[in-house]
Parts: structure tokens; C-alpha cells; sequence
């Protein structure tokens, strides 16, 4: 009588290894790239939680000059609708205000010309008058923990930060299941593994239930 072979332990000691390797591989190079991104919106997601009990005071900028005749014949023939200032009298107000035009499109009127310009923890605008040349330009700062919330949620931060938010979640979504992956290999060495992962998730579902309405 023949004693059934054993089956050889061996590649599925060497399959395990594998995913190992990469899945700690994956892990390690997520949390790299998420290190910076995770720790700012982190620390944001607190000072937002407690936007009304941290709040800055706004430092408010007024100025008044009036655009030279030269360029203000140049606005004249404008039609209304939306259109970029001309390149001269961005690059005059750019220079006498130091005014974050950035390409942005005005709003042309019959007597004014109007740029909004807000920003993360900013907002500004100024006004050209068509008929006088009279500029009116304001800032608001409202300091860098504003700054960094508006960052956190992509308030006026342009189209390149917008991309590396759609990055970095990605990377965090990575980063996430790797790890759920390591702790499923971990499992049976860590007992604690479950419950604590069904913690984190019972925990924030009862607190949705309960206090939310």
C-alpha cells in the first residue's frame, strides 16, 4: 500500500514570499509619496473641525492709482463680455500693485472693467474705470492657516494643485489597501487585527447614526 504524497510546502512558501515583498514594496513607496500630503491635510482637517475657534484677522489692503492715458485709450474700444487685460496694462498694474493678475479673464462693462482674483487664504479684486482711468484695487489676506485650509479643500488653488490632490488620494488609496492586504497576511500572528479594523469601521457608522441628523 502506498502512502500518498505530500504536497510540497515550498511554492506556496515562495508565493507568499512574493507578495510579500510586493505589497511592503507598494506600501512603503505610497506612505513615502502620501508623507507631506497626509500630514498637512491632516493638521488642516483639525484647524477646519475648528475654523470658528482658530480664525486669523484678515488684513485688509486698499489702493487707489489712476491708469496713464496712453493705456486707458487702449480699454476704450474693448467690447463688453469676458476678455484677459490688455498685456500692457497687466504688466502696468502688475508693477504699480503688485496685483495677482495671473492671465485671469475680466469683466468688461461699458464703464468698467472688473478682475476678481481670489486665491487660497486671499481674495482680491480691483476696478478700472473706462471713463477716468481711476483704478481701485483691494486684498484681503486672511494669514497662512487659512491659506492652508482653502489648500485642503481646493478653494481657488488652480488646476495644477487640483492634480496633485487627484494624485495623492490615488496614492492614498494605495497606501490603504496594501496595508489591508499586510494586515490579511499578518492575521494569524496578530489576533487583534479584526477587531481593531472592524473598530474603525463600527466606530465612525454609529457616530453617523446616532449624532447626525
Amino acid at each position: 500500500m502506498t502512502t500518498p504524497a505530500t504536497p510540497d510546502p515550498a511554492p506556496a512558501r515562495q508565493r507568499r514570499g512574493f507578495w510579500l515583498r510586493t505589497l511592503h514594496q507598494w506600501h512603503w513607496i505610497s506612505s513615502a509619496v502620501c508623507l507631506v500630503g497626509m500630514l498637512l491635510f491632516a493638521v488642516t482637517g483639525i484647524t477646519l473641525n475648528h475654523a470658528a475657534k482658530i480664525e486669523g484677522s484678515p488684513r485688509v489692503d486698499n489702493r487707489e492709482v489712476e491708469l496713464p492715458p496712453a493705456l486707458l485709450a487702449g480699454l476704450a474700444a474693448r467690447d463688453e463680455g469676458n476678455a484677459p487685460l490688455p498685456a500692457d496694462v497687466a504688466r502696468w498694474l502688475r508693477d504699480a500693485l503688485d496685483a495677482p493678475l495671473g492671465g485671469r479673464e475680466a469683466e468688461w462693462s461699458a464703464d468698467e472693467v472688473y478682475l476678481s482674483m481670489p486665491g487660497p487664504g486671499r481674495d482680491a479684486w480691483l476696478a478700472i474705470d473706462k471713463a477716468t482711468g481711476a483704478v481701485e484695487y483691494e486684498r484681503t489676506d486672511r494669514g497662512w492657516i487659512s491659506y492652508l485650509n482653502d489648500l485642503h479643500k481646493g478653494r481657488n488653488a488652480g488646476p495644477a494643485w487640483g492634480w496633485f490632490i487627484d494624485v495623492f488620494a490615488i496614492a492614498c488609496i494605495v497606501f490603504t489597501l496594501t496595508g489591508l492586504f499586510l494586515l490579511q497576511m499578518h492575521a494569524r500572528q496578530r489576533p487583534g487585527t479584526w477587531p481593531f479594523v472592524g473598530l474603525g469601521l463600527v466606530v465612525p457608522v454609529l457616530l453617523a447614526l446616532l449624532f447626525i441628523h
